[in-house]
């Protein structure tokens, strides 16, 4: 049966229910319990014989003559946060004939229906609420996909995260998982003093981060704005003003291509402590992950892409320069030449365009060949500097940055170093970004005058740090497609 006929065959059903006086789509449910809270105490709830209400959506309907069988599910999770359903036991005795019939042509699976009932055990020794009445809480006009296989189409799943959640528990779980993580996030900042605040999205300048912008034009102000690329530059204005600790958990924008790891619309999590370095910050870091696996997954190991990743221990930590020689065969980075280097990326098959610095295609570099051998938590520290425009220079080496990165199972996970908080070197720096850009760099720095101002009333010592929550997610669920960690990312319109 086409779709159509389909549609057409479910809203007569709704005028149908609707002319018998009863409401297709009401305001409320009188359902008494979760199906999690049934499941728990179903064996007191049964022998008690009490009469109870439960509601949910319907997946499959079998009727055996004057037996109906539908399993639903109300959205309530298990301990194994995994969506718990039910079976309802309709039968023709308890409902009379009349209601059993209209049951058994009007509803179909995909409804939200309300069933009254008792809870039982069927002859299978199978969970149920044994029905005696029942209500339409919401006609479905569109049949789900099927049971077995659901969506086929992977970009139809992004496209309908809805249906996805809805058929395929896995999902529906991860995205609960997610959720938590977010929360624990959350938790253990607050636990350590951090206060958690909201900065704009619309900013006059690009800045906060090494990337490309969405640009859009404000219309009763006559300016054009851009969605930022990170909230750095204003969680740091909020040092200036005095508050110690801080963090933001919401969206960047960065107008880039669009592959396993990475979407244009995506959260960032950016977190700063005053009087603090890197040093400090990174054992933060270590500490949060510690937790967030500990709390949410109950253990101190990850599975990721076939490997075990454990949390058991302290972080390795080794520098920028040393790991380009152990995996890319480059001795020193630091005494190469600019040519040398670009044809040493050349030769690994890693692109260079004519406006890249050195740290650009050492950082390049890096990313394809390095990255991916990293599989155990690994700190990497002393980046070139020319790449980190917003940190410190690190004190002995003053062509290196005070920086570090993290990564797990071949995937950068976080970013962070003591914050440069001289005024004049930062405008500096804001300088030679500019030159980049007009070499062509589109992802350089802009000059961000009102930020090196408010620099100017004193920022204090600090260190920051900004960690990526979809790719955590990838890594934490062991999932390779950051739109499999994203409920809707961005997707070309059919």
């Amino acid at each position: 049966m086409a779709l159509e006929e389909i549609r057409e065959g479910r809203i007569s059903k709704a005028q149908k229910v609707k002319d018998t006086g009863e409401i297709v789509y009401p305001a409320i449910s009188r359902r008494s319990s979760s199906l999690s809270e049934i499941i728990k105490l179903f064996s007191k709830i049964s022998d008690s014989k009490k009469e109870i209400v439960l509601a949910g959506r319907i997946f499959a309907i079998r009727s055996h003559g004057g037996v109906i069988f539908a399993d639903f599910k109300d959205g309530s999770l298990s301990e194994e946060n995994k969506p718990v359903s039910l079976q309802a036991y309709v039968k023709k005795e308890n409902l009379g004939e009349e209601k059993f019939s209209f049951f058994e042509n009007m509803v179909d699976a995909g409804d939200f229906v309300e069933f009254i009932g008792v809870l039982s055990l069927t002859k299978r020794n199978k969970k149920s609420i044994e029905v005696f009445g029942w209500r339409m809480l919401a006609k479905s006009l569109r049949p789900l996909p099927e049971k077995w296989h659901g969506l086929s189409d992977v970009e139809e799943r992004f496209r309908k995260r809805y249906l996805d959640l809805a058929m395929s528990d896995e999902v529906y779980s991860r995205f609960v998982l997610r959720s938590k993580i977010v929360t624990e996030i959350r938790n253990f900042l607050n636990s350590r003093g951090y206060l958690e605040m909201e900065t704009s999205m619309l900013h006059s300048v690009a800045g906060g981060a090494l990337a490309q912008p969405f640009k859009t034009h404000h219309n009763a102000l006559d300016i054009d704005l851009y969605l930022r690329i990170a909230p750095e530059l204003y969680l740091k204005r909020l040092l200036i003003g005095g508050i110690e600790k801080v963090y933001e958990l919401g969206r960047n924008f960065r107008n880039e291509g669009v592959d396993v790891t990475h979407n244009p619309e995506f959260t960032m999590l950016e977190f700063y402590a005053a009087y603090q370095d890197s040093l400090f910050m990174r054992e933060e870091v270590e500490k949060m992950l510690k937790y967030l696996v500990k709390k949410v997954f109950k253990k101190e190991s990850v599975g990721y892409e076939g490997n075990e990743i454990f949390f058991d221990k302290k972080f390795q930590v080794i520098s920028f320069n040393e790991i380009l020689k152990r995996y890319a065969l480059i001795a020193d980075l630091r005494n190469i030449t600019l040519e040398e280097l670009k044809l040493k990326a050349q030769q690994l098959g890693v692109s260079v365009d004519e406006a890249d610095s050195k740290g650009k295609i050492s950082d390049n570099i890096f990313k394809k060949i390095c990255r991916p051998k990293i599989i155990q938590p690994t700190f990497i520290v002393d980046h070139p500097l020319d790449i980190s425009p917003l940190a410190k220079k690190k004190e002995g080496a003053p062509d290196l940055a005070d920086r570090f990165q993290l990564i797990l199972g071949g995937l950068e996970l976080v970013n962070g170093f003591s914050e440069l908080n001289d005024p004049l070197e930062q405008k500096e720096r804001f300088l030679k970004q500019q030159e980049l850009r007009k070499a062509g760099d589109t992802e350089a720095s802009e000059l961000d005058e009102q930020f090196v101002e408010a620099m100017e009333y004193g920022m204090p010592p600090a260190g920051g740090v900004g960690i990526g929550i979809d790719r955590l997610a990838m890594f934490l669920l062991d999932i390779h497609n950051i739109k499999e960690a994203i409920l809707f990312p961005t997707m070309r319109p059919k």
